[in-house]
């Protein structure tokens, strides 16, 4: 079922996870224990998350370098259709412009429309470890808004080869990323929200957030999205706070800002079990507000910590 349609026939907020593809080498046992503690709270939908491949050089034996590809953790694909058939719950497979050709995309899309699988999450992709800047693959699309209009072809039927005739429409319902506190790379607000809207009238039909920590930043940023004609449905991404570390990595990867009275608890932590439960009891407290509220969706950044969100969501249930 399509993330529209599971929003569509709610009588209240549904919930909903994002878990990272187990690393290469892992069994597929590892992503089941992983969500096993979660499945009690009946996701609408599981989002399965993209890692781009990585360059590295090996050393041949004569001393010369050699460039390899390296892909830590394998593609979304199986991974979407396990998922399915174990747990018997939508998936939603992360789609990025950065690693793949525009055949290669299509080739993906093909794939997971032959699997069962109708929702995809379209989005850029982050800049590979060794440069500073995104760079588009060869023949691949260097904004997300280029890699939703090929989904949004496909949709309607339309495949690169452009020869081939009474061709199979796909029925994907696509989302986008959106950003309360703007994407690192706009110049401002303003514009960030344009270039939602540009997404939204070439066909996405829904909006995950980044993570956030402060309520008030999701709602001015759902009102700034109302204001200038966003109406598809607005899902928030929560994320827990476990590790004094994060204080420092969350703001630094992902151009966030964490709340001074989240930080100033964070800090009087000894321990980082200390910070888990001050991150547990932020989270619910974030999640309780929202639910009020009336969000379509809670959706949680459980990223190897299930537990912690299987404790919040145990209470907002």
């Amino acid at each position: 079922m399509k993330v529209t349609d599971h929003i569509k026939q709610a009588k209240d907020t549904l919930i909903s996870f994002e878990i990272l593809p187990p690393l290469k080498g892992k069994g597929i046992q590892s992503l089941y224990q992983h969500l096993d503690p979660l499945m009690e709270f009946k996701p609408s939908f599981i989002n399965v998350t993209y890692h781009r491949s990585e360059h590295m050089f090996k050393k041949n034996a004569d001393g010369s370098f050699q460039k390899v590809v390296v892909r830590k953790r394998p593609g979304t694909e199986s991974i979407c259709a396990s998922i399915m058939n174990h747990y018997s719950v939508d998936t939603v497979p992360h789609l990025i412009c950065g690693g793949f050709s525009i055949n290669e995309t299509e080739d993906a899309l093909i794939n997971l429309n032959y699997l069962g699988i109708d929702n995809v999450l379209v989005l850029r992709g982050d800049a590979a470890k060794n440069e500073t800047a995104f760079l588009p693959e060869p023949g691949g699309h260097r904004y997300a808004s280029d890699l939703l209009k090929q989904v949004v072809d496909l949709n309607a039927g339309v495949y690169l080869e452009e020869d081939l005739k009474n061709t199979s429409q796909t029925k994907f319902c696509i989302g986008v990323a959106g950003y309360p506190e703007k994407h690192f790379e706009a110049p401002n607000m303003e514009s960030d929200l344009q270039y939602l809207k540009n997404k939204i009238d070439l066909g996405a039909d829904y909006i995950i957030t980044q993570m956030f920590f402060d309520n008030e930043k999701y709602f001015a940023f759902v009102k700034a999205c109302r204001d200038i004609g966003i109406q598809v449905p607005i899902i928030p991404g929560l994320k827990p706070i476990y590790t004094k570390k994060q204080l420092t990595m969350l703001p630094k990867v992902f151009h966030i800002d964490l709340p001074t009275a989240l930080s100033k608890e964070i800090m009087k932590c000894e321990t980082d079990a200390d910070v888990e439960k001050v991150g547990t009891e932020w989270l619910l407290q974030q999640s309780r507000e929202l639910k009020k509220a009336g969000v379509p969706v809670l959706h949680y950044y459980t990223l190897g910590r299930p537990q912690i969100v299987g404790e919040v969501v145990r209470q907002i249930l």
